[in-house]
């Protein structure tokens, strides 16, 4: 069983950045897609972006021109660069490992799943 831990939430002004890391360790990411997901208070947790193994990736409208995910396969660590940042933006962001290969990721019982990292954009 995959462990993933989140590192680089914080707090941020509207218009600044953050970039988010997850880290693998008890298993590698493998070949699956992995994803960022976010949850506001009183909200559903949503899926942010995902990219497969090859890099193929896809996001959420509402961070499309402003977030760009990327692995890096050799390290096991998967990033998360959130640039022009709104207030609409704090949430808890969770990484995940998907259950399968492709696009669109697919999360469920058996996903693993990190512990979370705030972030919060202040106006």
């Amino acid at each position: 069983q995959v462990q993933l831990v989140e590192s680089g939430g914080g707090l941020v002004q509207v218009g600044g950045s953050l970039r988010l890391s997850c880290t693998a360790s008890g298993s590698r990411f493998g070949i699956n897609a992995m994803g960022w997901y976010r949850q506001a208070p009183g909200k559903q947790r949503d899926l942010v972006a995902a990219i497969t193994i090859n890099s193929r990736t896809t996001y959420a409208d509402s961070v499309k021109g402003r977030f760009t995910i990327s692995r890096d396969n050799a390290k096991n660590i998967l990033y998360l660069q959130m640039d022009s940042l709104k207030p609409e933006d704090t949430a808890v962001y969770y990484c995940a490992r998907g259950l399968g290969v492709g696009l669109p990721i697919v999360a469920g019982p058996g996903t693993s799943w990190g512990q979370g990292t705030q972030v919060t954009v202040s106006s």
